[in-house]
């Protein structure tokens, strides 16, 4: 900075402001500046360097429960991606995202490596449902960078945003026995982060890192037991993943069941796939088969799917409010821990009906 200065004949507060702070001096000397540093090949001010001395990065992380594709593909974390840009506190504030680490989440690396991406490159984070005891998170708060949980993790004295997935699957499933059914399937979309699928061993359940799909299986096991039908008596699948491949390879293992007359799914791209993979086969939706699915994406109506409706943007309105807050100062950090549970509701549709036998 101070070579250009000095060829371009200006102080090095002028050369700052043409880089940091534009208004304060007139087009032709911001120009001139900028002719006289491509020239010297100078590239500008080490944006490191002035965000170590400012404290602030001017930048907020999303973790995210999967690969990077999953951001822009997954229904649901778009919707989230909305509500969070939504918020005009974060308007002009830069978005990280960080795709889940599989062999942290496996417990099978370094916490302290695996924290590298978000240290010094955010201000706080977003993290959207991710796998119980995820290292990076409490590495992250160890580091004074502020955490908003959205579904899962549920970290005392971190704010939470989300539902109450249990009580919600309890109503999806309830839906299912009220109109008479008793040979039920469950998709379901990961238990763990370990490329593990097929058919949930009861031992499986109970080791399951995922909290959102473990407590919506525990749900629908609630309203099940309550018409007399045990675990033994539901298949459960997991797809192993949340994207539409997962879910038609899900559903063609479930669809081999054929006495099977309803299904419950752990998200609506888990039962939108297997309403597509039931009508290839000639399985007639809702005739034969009835399926009950949980988000209500934006595709969930248009395809007639009956499902449980959550505020999916509101979610990330409110996970960005509360992070906005978190990062207006200290005091704000030590003031009461927000847990925000968001309300949710039985959309009924067309792919639910009462079995052949009821009707």
């Amino acid at each position: 900075m101070k070579d250009v200065a000095l060829a371009a004949g200006v102080s090095q507060p002028a050369v700052s402001y043409a880089y940091n702070k534009p208004s304060e001096i007139s087009e032709a000397q911001r120009e001139h500046i900028f002719a006289v540093a491509k020239k010297l090949g100078y590239p500008g001010p080490n944006v490191r360097g002035r965000s170590l001395r400012s404290g602030r990065v001017g930048a907020v992380g999303l973790m995210i429960m999967d690969e990077l594709p999953y951001a822009f593909a997954d229904p649901a974390t778009t919707c989230l991606l909305r509500g969070i840009g939504e918020i005009s506190e974060l308007a002009n504030v830069a978005l990280a995202l960080f795709p889940l680490q599989k062999d942290l989440a496996n417990h099978a690396g370094d916490a302290a490596n695996g924290s590298l991406a978000v240290r010094g490159f955010v201000d706080g984070l977003i993290a959207y449902s991710l796998p119980d005891h995820y290292p990076v998170i409490e590495v992250a708060r160890r580091q004074g960078i502020p955490v908003v949980i959205v579904d899962a993790p549920i970290i005392d004295k971190v704010p939470f945003v989300g539902i109450d997935d249990l009580q919600s699957a309890i109503v999806q499933m309830r839906h299912l026995v009220e109109l008479g059914h008793r040979r039920i399937g469950i998709v379901a979309d990961r238990l763990r982060p370990d490329g593990v699928r097929g058919i949930v061993s009861r031992q499986r359940f109970q080791e399951a890192t995922e909290n959102v799909v473990r407590a919506r299986i525990d749900g629908y096991l609630r309203a099940a037991e309550a018409v007399g039908l045990g675990f033994d008596d539901l298949l459960i699948v997991e797809a192993g993943g949340f994207d539409r491949a997962s879910g038609i390879w899900a559903a063609e293992q479930m669809l081999q069941h054929t006495g099977l007359t309803a299904v419950a799914a752990t998200s609506d791209v888990m039962a939108l796939a297997l309403v597509q993979a039931a009508r290839e086969r000639g399985v007639a939706v809702p005739d034969r088969l009835s399926v009950a699915g949980f988000d209500d994406i934006p595709e969930a109506a248009g395809a007639g799917l009956t499902t449980i409706r959550q505020p999916l943007i509101e979610k990330g309105r409110q996970a960005a409010q509360l992070l906005s807050e978190l990062l207006s100062g200290p005091a704000a950090r030590k003031s009461r821990v927000p847990r925000v549970l968001l309300p949710t509701e039985l959309v009924v549709r067309s792919t639910t009906q009462a079995p052949a036998a009821a009707r």
